[in-house]
């Protein structure tokens, strides 16, 4: 009987031993297979991100090259090796080159192992190249912004900056000190305020200011390169007589361009422009003074806007209008360059988007200035990004009457010496000193510069770029 139940005994912890040590081992086997799973898995994302890493070094090598130096369309299929030149897995680029204006450049790769491609890793990467229009406002010259100037957006000034309005973004200067033209006295900092208590003179130290500059200032940084805007702008002209739209000298004033939501724009010729009432002169004796406003002009016809995006006309330009999902570049320019026969543009109506998220842009790039006119809406909307080569983005200095602010007096400019409102959503871009209104109160009263955040990465057509290197913009896992 008790050998009996002893065998009994034997098998049972026996029978429970077998389960306990195959749960073991099954349990082991899971755990080396579970493990080997990550290892090949982290391995595959490895071999995806050298893919990444290897087209970012290719785009260093070659900015416009979206096809893999292969000249067809991918994906691109490559091998990866180990260091003893053993094939161990690959990687597959699928490549998204930009739209029409931008330098977004989407990448996709995919990493597998040789010993199980069952296995895969995706990431996405989005290289872009910054723009001339990562700022809000970048100049060339010393800077002023007057009482009641609020800018949204990044401001940079290859000069010093004088700011009594309200930055919601950074302000920074290339200098870290200079000689302010509207002040007496010593230097003053590279970025300052005269709103009350006015800045300390250096080198004292810099107050924050959170009241004026509500994310702060920075002086010195580098500055930004406008002698190669030359250059952008005769690229502009070549790539429009190769597939935009190219006009040659009007023989008269100019061109008025009127843009519509029909992707089309109207084009008339300028043959004169509104007289200076009585009285009203160049006061200040400035380089270009006049109205700038279309009295008398003759349609020429309608035309559709370019695939390319890119209108140049070797000529003075007005524009106006609207558009609806267009991007555009319009460019006015005279070659060779001369001082005396530079290209300007000139709006007095407004130009607006339909959409503003990206889909609508509008550069307007002048040889020379960008001008708002004498008879220009009270309330004036301009929707670009907005750029003066050689000369400045502003509006003439139109003298008020004799008894100004009072009422009365000669007529001189008025009712068009002083206006109501000017918003401007894009970016400016100025070679000399910008303004549109006056120490006297002259010029528009309001001024809003909004900056659209949609041009750092997502420019107008063949718009200057800051840099020829790619930055990533966005990185993920899919």
């Amino acid at each position: 009987m008790k050998r009996g139940y002893l065998i009994i005994q034997a098998l049972v912890f026996g029978t429970i031993g077998t389960i306990i040590i195959g749960g073991l081992v099954g349990f082991a086997q899971i755990n080396i297979k579970s493990a080997r799973l990550f290892v090949l898995k982290e391995r595959a994302f490895q071999i995806a991100e050298a893919g990444l890493e290897y087209y970012r070094w290719h785009l260093a090598h070659a900015p416009q090259d979206f096809q893999d130096g292969q000249g067809v369309a991918g994906p691109y299929v490559h091998q990866y090796k180990d260091k003893d030149s053993q094939v161990v897995g690959t990687f597959t680029l699928t490549i998204t080159p930009p739209i029409i204006g931008s330098t977004v450049v989407t990448i996709v790769s995919e990493g597998k192992m040789v010993e199980d491609a069952s296995l895969s890793r995706k990431l996405e990467v989005k290289l872009a190249i910054p723009s001339l229009a990562k700022y809000a406002f970048v100049a060339n010259s010393a800077m002023r912004f007057g009482i009641g100037t609020e800018v949204f957006g990044p401001i940079h000034s290859n000069g010093g900056i004088r700011f009594d309005g309200l930055a919601h973004n950074i302000v920074s200067s290339a200098v870290a000190n200079y000689d302010d033209p509207d002040h007496s006295g010593g230097n003053e900092f590279g970025v300052h305020t005269h709103i009350t208590p006015t800045d300390p003179l250096p080198p004292a130290v810099v107050p924050s200011r959170t009241d004026i500059f509500l994310t702060g200032r920075q002086f010195p940084l580098p500055a930004v390169d406008f002698t190669g805007l030359t250059a952008d702008l005769a690229t502009i002209k070549t790539n429009a007589q190769a597939g935009g739209r190219y006009f040659a000298g009007s023989g008269v004033l100019g061109y008025n361009l009127v843009l519509k939501i029909d992707d089309t724009f109207d084009l008339y010729t300028v043959n004169s422009l509104i007289a200076a009432p009585s009285g009203c002169t160049n006061y200040l004796s400035q380089s270009g003074w006049g109205t700038w406003s279309v009295n008398n002009q003759t349609l020429l016809g309608n035309y559709a806007f370019p695939a390319n995006g890119l209108i140049f006309l070797e000529d003075n330009v007005w524009v106006e209008g609207q558009i609806q999902t267009a991007r555009l570049t319009i460019a006015a320019g005279r070659f060779p360059e001369n001082p005396s026969t530079n290209a300007s543009i000139a709006v007095n109506k407004d130009i607006r988007y339909t959409t503003y998220d990206g889909q609508d842009i509008i550069a307007l790039i002048a040889q020379n200035n960008f001008n708002v006119g004498m008879v220009s809406n009270s309330t004036l909307t301009i929707d670009a990004a907005l750029l003066a080569k050689n000369g400045r983005v502003g509006r003439y200095y139109y003298r008020p009457n004799a008894n100004w602010p009072a009422s009365g007096g000669s007529s001189r400019c008025s009712p068009y010496h002083t206006r109501p409102t000017i918003s401007l959503f894009g970016m400016i871009g100025t070679n000399l000193r910008y303004g549109f209104a006056y120490t006297d109160g002259t010029g528009y009263v309001t001024r809003n510069i909004t900056y659209d955040g949609n041009l750092l990465y997502g420019p107008p057509p063949s718009f200057p770029l800051t840099s020829d290197q790619y930055t990533t913009i966005s990185w993920r896992e899919l």
